[in-house]
């Protein structure tokens, strides 16, 4: 006898000892929430926060901008690093004017569609008037280094003969239809020069400098000095070398600045750019190729503004919505599922700390379209617990305690909460693939939402279950029908 007392005495100790730790779990997770709750609200109310909200365009106000790239004479398998170079550049100069948080993206059309469409979408928010910002990106010098080429110099010699021919019939009253050299038909004239591959995309550096008198060049005329990257170095060097006493055209912006001999390998990666500058235009030149030179040519297709008051109110609108939903979607829990229902509402709660930490932290730029995705990740959070709650009711039901019943509701809804999850999570990762910038918003906060509803469910919504005092429902208590569900007992 003496040994069963011993016995459970020790059960006691134990049972003592695991509800210790059940409760401190609970009260980690609590400091935990309570602390990012208070984070969050200091990032709110503080202006100066360390980690603000981002706000995308439509809910900030501002800017948005989309270029169309031409990329039409480039290797298709050179063209997503010279996208990612051109981002990267017009990053660069919409961070010069002082812009805040501005967005560059690429983007590329579907590829069911029969040609291919390279797009640069620039947003700019809280920014209306952005005249400046995009004359300035306009302005951006596209430097390109070409070879003279015979062929097009005879075909442009050829194109100038019967221009003189056209114009001389003309007077006489006879026409002539449309001209062709090769069998394609001369709209304009011919630049007899080819591409090299040379151009801004390898430009590292420009400065001013003045020419002496021993350079060949006027005495102290304005210059460009260029020097290319490693890469860029090379591969002028290896042009130099290979087209000795071949003419080597510079264009910025198309337009034919010099056309130089090549005497000898260029070696060093340094090229000078003449093309009787003044002194202020010189500068201007070095000032905007240092900026960034554009690695392939871009034109302005569209552009669009919202108001900061417009934005504002979508921002409003989409709160409200939130918290609409969340009240919702908490009340159902309660009246439905009781106390399990009280304790989903609390990891919801966790659930929204934690997303809007991680809003800040990441940081995730809110944008109209991702606000939706968070109020509808807010619906689905609640999935889980459902799902867990429902084959707990059948376990107890059954007559088993409610902390073995929260247990084998968990264990059982596991497959069904991680495939449902799964599917969720690749729609929106197929969503942020081939998606526009906006539908990649909505992705994002999507998918996100889909790992912190299953981290809330499984991990909080447990720990705070298991912690309940453990009942049965034939015990008839204030907490066997609290641990109930539906209308009814």
């Amino acid at each position: 006898m003496p040994s069963l007392n011993i016995m459970s005495e020790s059960e006691k100790q134990s049972e003592q000892s695991m509800a210790f730790l059940r409760w401190f779990r609970v009260v980690v997770v609590l400091c935990i929430i309570g602390w990012l709750a208070f984070s969050v609200y200091q990032n709110v109310v503080n202006k100066e926060a360390e980690h603000p909200f981002k706000l995308g365009l439509d809910l900030a106000g501002g800017s948005h901008l989309v270029y169309e790239a031409d990329v039409s004479g480039i290797d298709p398998l050179e063209v997503p690093e010279l996208m990612n170079v051109l981002r990267d550049v017009i990053e660069r100069r919409v961070n010069i004017f002082g812009v805040s948080e501005p967005i560059v993206q690429v983007e590329s059309s579907s590829f069911v569609t029969e040609e291919q469409i390279e797009r640069l979408v620039v947003e700019l928010p809280g920014v209306t008037d952005v005249s400046e910002a995009v004359a300035e990106i306009g302005r951006t010098p596209l430097l390109e280094f070409k070879l003279y080429d015979e062929e097009l110099a005879v075909k442009q010699e050829t194109l100038q003969n019967l221009s003189s021919l056209t114009e001389s019939s003309s007077s006489s009253g006879a026409i002539i239809g449309n001209v062709k050299i090769d069998g394609e038909e001369i709209k304009e004239e011919i630049l007899p020069f080819s591409d090299t591959g040379l151009t801004g995309r390898y430009l590292e550096t420009a400065k001013l400098e003045f020419a002496g008198s021993q350079s060949g060049q006027l005495s102290n005329e304005p210059l460009v000095s260029v020097r290319f990257t490693e890469e860029g170095g090379d591969l002028f060097a290896e042009i130099t070398r290979e087209h000795v006493g071949e003419q080597l055209g510079i264009f910025l912006d198309g337009e034919l600045l010099s056309a130089p001999v090549i005497n000898e390998a260029i070696t060093g990666g340094t090229a000078i750019i003449s093309g009787s500058f003044t002194p202020d235009e010189a500068r201007d030149l070095a000032q905007n190729l240092s900026f960034g030179a554009l690695p392939v040519p871009i034109e302005l297709q569209s552009t669009q503004t919202v108001g900061a008051s417009l934005g504002s109110e979508v921002l409003e609108k989409g709160i409200e919505a939130g918290l609409f939903g969340f009240g919702l979607v908490l009340l159902f829990m309660v009246v439905w599922y009781r106390l399990p229902g009280l304790v989903a509402g609390l990891a919801l709660f966790s659930y929204l700390v934690i997303m809007l930490t991680l809003f800040q932290l990441v940081p995730v730029t809110l944008t109209a379209a991702g606000l939706a995705g968070f109020v509808l990740s807010l619906g689905m959070a609640v999935d889980a617990n459902v799902l867990v709650f429902e084959r707990m009711k059948e376990e107890y039901k059954s007559g088993i305690g409610s902390r073995e019943s929260a247990r084998a509701g968990f264990s059982r809804a596991w497959s069904a909460i991680r495939d449902g999850n799964i599917t969720s999570l690749l729609s929106a990762i197929i969503l942020f693939w081939f998606g526009t910038s906006m539908v990649k918003g909505f992705a994002l906060v999507f998918g996100m939402g889909i790992v912190v509803s299953m981290l809330s469910a499984l991990v909080i919504t447990r720990t705070f279950l298991i912690a309940l005092p453990d009942v049965k429902k034939t015990n008839e208590s204030v907490m066997s029908f609290l641990l109930g569900n539906g209308l009814n007992k």
